[in-house]
């Protein structure tokens, strides 16, 4: 039999559905793949062994109850991204504040994947909130990229991209404000994906009510994706912008899609959305990517769709985000806050309502100009990223061909303007560069298009026959901790 570490979510769960895997024998192979390859990468640095064994009997034993609905895991590993609570497991957010911190309740997402089958063998990576497209903290220590481990593997999902490369684990959740499902999945050669707002229950949360963060799924393909997407779904009380399940589930529209070869008729790519430059390199595999989608008859046009607008409405909703989740900690201890999250918190709190208001108008503009977009094209592509990933000791990057970026967010627009439409969004693998490290495609669909988007990805992902190279061993020495003084002001 091939390795267990080696088999996709489907496969997986296959296994243990006709019993002839148990969900132990999963959790032990996970947690040896975890311990072969973490010292170095640095993906899960929390780990919980003993309740993942013990959770496998009880499920072994029948004493927990079993679902068989759409998404039924049927006992597969699984990383939660260390944003997400997991109860009586260590969750610091990557914080010094936290440090200490062990939740006694999980979050809504983690308790909905426990109860449909899914087994937390521990967290993976994050910057400091969630905040910056390279995964280190004060707390944990720097995430590692398996493509090369003197490589980032993004943020904020990286420790959970790198620990689905690595074989680490089958399935793993990330969260996504600016691209954290989005930009990690490019870097590390895996998909992560956006799901419309409230499509999954996050929280609970005091900014309950903001649509732009979103919790979603990752792994090393697309059905995988969709089958994790399933067990994700459904309403919550909790969570105010939750939606019903599909009533089609999203495997059944991707494995529908890939019976029938669908592809979206009229896709239209930007390289920049008019928001930033963009690696030579990396828009010339996108694009070569998306040549090979005409073969099965789909029409690829330029687009000059502009968004220019975006970044500063983004900017400001952003800001008004990190001052209402941490105005405390910027008041109470500034210093155990990294200089770009005192910087963001600053600027929310600093608003003016002249600049929400223009936030509000640039958002809904944004938001129409994407839609008359979709009046004649399917979807819209651009590249997840505008760099392959960056080496561990950047805190991010600070300048692209000639233009310097003005703060740690503006590298990673391209997934952030794209979060004000509230559209899905997904990142699969599109290519390689001449140094050997994956490029993510960005494919953004109709608001509220989840199952067609990731049926039309699905397809993609088959033709560009990526996905069958995971998961690998870790590549290459790893880099060193990343500069922890950056200028004085954060940027």
């Amino acid at each position: 039999m091939t390795e267990l570490w080696c088999l996709s979510a489907l496969e997986a769960s296959d296994l243990l559905k006709k019993g002839e895997v148990s969900p132990l024998e999963m959790v032990e192979a996970s947690a040896a793949r975890i311990d072969e390859t973490d010292d170095s990468l640095n993906a899960m640095p929390t780990r919980c062994y003993d309740r993942a064994c013990d959770h496998a009997r009880r499920m072994m034993d029948g004493k927990t109850p079993a679902y068989d609905g759409p998404g039924a895991l049927h006992g597969l590993p699984l990383a939660v991204k260390e944003l997400e609570d997991v109860a009586g497991v260590r969750t610091t957010y990557g914080s010094r504040f936290f440090a200490d911190h062990v939740p006694e309740t999980s979050d809504i997402m983690v308790e909905r994947l426990e109860q449909r089958g899914a087994i937390v063998m521990g967290k993976s990576n994050v910057p400091e909130y969630g905040a910056g497209g390279n995964s280190f903290n004060e707390v944990l220590g720097v995430a590692r990229n398996p493509w090369d481990q003197q490589r980032s593997p993004g943020g904020s999902s990286g420790g959970s991209a790198a620990a689905l490369a690595a074989g680490q684990v089958p399935i793993a959740t990330g969260s996504d404000l600016g691209g954290s499902l989005r930009i990690p999945a490019s870097f590390c050669g895996v998909v992560g994906y956006r799901p419309t707002p409230g499509v999954v229950a996050k929280g609970p949360d005091p900014g309950c009510f903001a649509d732009m963060p979103v919790v979603g799924p990752m792994a090393r393909d697309v059905p995988d994706t969709a089958f994790m997407l399933d067990a994700m779904t459904g309403t919550d009380h909790r969570d105010p912008l939750s939606r019903a399940e599909p009533h089609v589930p999203f495997l059944d529209q991707v494995h529908r899609a890939l019976d029938n070869g669908d592809v979206p008729g009229r896709i239209g790519y930007s390289p920049d959305l008019k928001v930033t430059p963009v690696d030579a390199e990396v828009d010339a595999l996108c694009r070569a990517g998306l040549r090979q989608l005409e073969v099965l008859g789909c029409e690829i046009t330029d687009t000059d769709l502009d968004l220019s607008d975006g970044p500063e409405a983004f900017h400001t909703f952003r800001a008004l985000g990190f001052a209402t989740g941490h105005e405390h900690e910027l008041l109470s201890d500034p210093d155990k806050l990294k200089p770009e999250n005192r910087w963001n918190t600053r600027k929310g709190l600093d608003l003016t309502i002249e600049e929400v208001i223009r936030a509000n108008r640039a958002r809904g503009a944004v938001y129409h100009r994407v839609t008359a977009f979709f009046a004649d094209h399917d979807v819209l592509a651009v590249p997840s990223t505008i760099v392959p990933a960056i080496p561990t000791h950047m805190r991010y990057l600070k300048e692209l061909n000639g233009h310097t970026f003005g703060n740690y967010v503006d590298w990673i627009i391209l997934t952030s303007v794209i979060t004000l439409t509230a559209c899905p969004a997904i990142s699969i693998p599109c290519g390689f560069t001449a140094s050997g490290l994956p490029v993510g495609l960005q494919l953004v669909g109709r608001s509220h298009s989840d199952g067609q988007l990731l049926g039309w990805s699905a397809v993609a992902e088959r033709l560009f026959g990526l996905a069958q190279g995971l998961p690998i061993d870790p590549r290459g020495e790893p880099g060193r901790y990343p500069d922890p003084e950056p200028e004085p002001h954060g940027d």
